[in-house]
């Protein structure tokens, strides 16, 4: 059994037996309009961690990082050209050290590029988390335009989570979903989520 390393959330991790098997290949599908970021914060805060963004500056992306509570450290963060972004993402994750995470926020300016350099793109990425242990989050924008490789993405993906935000007269309640998890075992339930400041989980149903 692959060696489990932890989401940055204790509650999570235990529903997930420990967390995520090493080398895991990792699809967030949420709404752009949605807290998302907490749980890449949450994520990134577990070990050290290379995050890519494709369409924010460096600069308000660390920025974030530093309002976080609880933050004293922030990631190597790097802005991916719109012009080679797949070249460009490539290089950065090769020089991933062991036991690390890579986030990619987000996976939609990839997903758009030439169907099959991103397919071999995901199989590089994949082979280099196996070989280093390591563990890498795509976060997928689940809005009005979703680019046509979304399905790949999530199919070559090991693990699969997915954010569901819902909107009433008084509240907003936000779920995540896991249907997919390869070398485990997919969640039968939604998990409610409290998405502040930081991410709590709602264990009123004892899901702890």
């Amino acid at each position: 059994m692959a060696r489990r390393l932890s989401t940055g959330i204790d509650v999570l991790d235990r529903k997930l037996d420990g967390g995520l098997p090493s080398g895991s290949l990792v699809a967030l599908s949420a709404p752009p309009a949605s807290q998302a970021e907490l749980l890449l914060y949450e994520f990134s805060s577990a070990r050290q961690t290379l995050y890519l963004t494709t369409d924010r500056d460096e600069v308000a992306v660390r920025a974030g990082f530093e309002r976080a509570p609880g933050r004293t450290e922030t990631p190597d963060v790097r802005r991916v050209p719109s012009d080679t972004p797949l070249d460009q993402c490539q290089r950065l994750f090769r020089r991933l050290p062991e036991n690390s995470n890579l986030v990619v926020d987000p996976i939609d300016l990839l997903e758009t590029q030439s169907e099959s350099r991103y397919r071999n793109f995901l199989n590089d990425l994949q082979n280099h988390l196996h070989n280093t242990g390591s563990v890498a989050v795509l976060h997928c924008l689940d809005g009005r335009s979703v680019p046509d490789a979304r399905d790949l993405t999530e199919h070559v993906s090991d693990v699969v989570f997915q954010l569901h935000t819902e909107y009433s007269s008084d509240s907003v309640e936000t779920r995540l979903a896991v249907p997919k998890f390869r070398g485990g075992r997919a969640l039968g339930e939604t998990i409610k989520l409290e998405l502040g400041e930081s991410v709590s989980i709602d264990t009123s149903r004892d899901i702890a």
